[in-house]
């Protein structure tokens, strides 16, 4: 009954839909290899095949490029649209609100003053090219700091949502929270040295490339931690699209249900911005497309649906910041804005009424 009700899919689209996620995978493979092939060094797409098949290129300085530095940049790139996409989609429908999202609500940073913390324990500055030096434990460290310091924040929100009931409230509460963590940064950034000021600004760009190939795997697997509470949430989620009291009444646990999505939101949004920094709208963006795309509120088919549109939204993000052509890499979080502002708008006049999903 629960499913039925969530899912407002009309008869005919449900036949489409394996369809668009054939489609999806498809426009992700594509990218996934022309991301591959863009770069300062032009490399012939016959060698970029064969490496990926187990051979080695003609050249091996190639060899080590395709290995070392953009496989792992595409790795990144689709478990970070994902995660965020996925934490968006999570958060939009725990506080059934359109513009929720880890960014928008704080969530980023608070993982993001985490982050600072221990780097600040440390004696030096947050940024990117510190977490390239850290072993394997000292970036489980930044990634469990990053985890408390979005849980932190969101609980935090989720306690006043018990208070606030009106959606455009909590989302002003939630911006508010998140300048007073970034007001918390900026006094320490203003006692920091000029140099330490400089990564740091660097760092809150944003950037796809500063995890090393050794390391991948921690934020591999963090994600799929993530993504995998997620998918198990589906039918609590369609309950609390519905509303607490039927979702209690279906047998679910609301208030455990809560524990998991704050869990699986915290790993998503810590583990990314530990490693990537802070990247902005992929997760208020890509929810909202996905939900035009496959016409529907059903999360069995939105959340795998918005894991590939993530993925598929920060590799074009990612080809666009390497400005094609030259060898300059703009800031990744400046392109997902520009981005995602013309999606949401696009996404708003197409629906015309957002909550009306919610």
């Amino acid at each position: 009954m629960a499913n039925e009700t969530a899912d407002i899919t009309p008869k005919h689209k449900t036949g489409i839909r394996p369809l668009y996620f054939g489609l999806l995978i498809v426009i992700l493979l594509v990218l996934l290899l022309v991301n591959l092939v863009l770069g300062s060094v032009d490399i012939p797409l016959g060698d970029i095949v064969q490496i990926l098949v187990g051979g080695e290129a003609a050249s091996e300085v190639w060899n080590k490029i395709i290995i070392n530095i953009r496989i792992p940049r595409a790795i990144t790139a689709v478990l970070a649209g994902s995660a965020l996409s996925i934490g968006g989609l999570l958060m939009q429908t725990l506080f059934r609100n359109p513009l929720a999202g880890p960014s928008v609500l704080g969530i980023t940073a608070g993982a993001s003053l985490g982050v600072a913390i221990v780097m600040l324990a440390g004696g030096t500055i947050t940024s990117i090219f510190a977490i390239q030096q850290l072993s394997a434990f000292g970036s489980w460290i930044i990634v469990i700091a990053a985890s408390l310091g979005s849980a932190a924040v969101l609980l935090l929100i989720l306690l006043i949502s018990i208070k606030v009931r009106d959606n455009v409230t909590l989302l002003i509460i939630g911006l508010m929270i998140g300048n007073l963590t970034i007001a918390l940064v900026s006094i320490w950034q203003y006692f920091s040295r000029p140099e330490q000021i400089q990564d740091y600004l660097i760092w809150t760009f944003g950037s796809l490339g500063g995890v090393p190939l050794d390391q991948l795997w921690i934020l591999a697997v963090v994600a799929f931690v993530g993504i995998g509470i997620a998918m198990a949430l589906s039918k609590p989620l369609n309950g609390l699209l519905l509303g607490e009291n039927y979702a209690r009444s279906m047998g679910l646990s609301v208030s455990g249900s809560r524990i998991w999505i704050i869990v699986s939101t915290s790993l998503l949004a810590g583990g990314i911005t530990a490693f990537c920094g802070p990247i902005g709208f992929v997760g208020i963006a890509v929810p909202h497309l996905t939900r035009s795309l496959m016409g529907t509120n059903d999360h069995r088919v939105l959340i795998p649906a918005t894991l590939l549109m993530g993925a598929i939204l920060l590799l074009g993000c990612d080809i666009i910041a390497q400005v094609p052509g030259s060898t300059t890499t703009l800031p990744i979080s400046a392109v997902t804005s520009m981005v995602g502002s013309p999606v949401v708008i696009w996404v708003i006049i197409q629906r015309k009424n957002l909550q009306a999903s919610f």
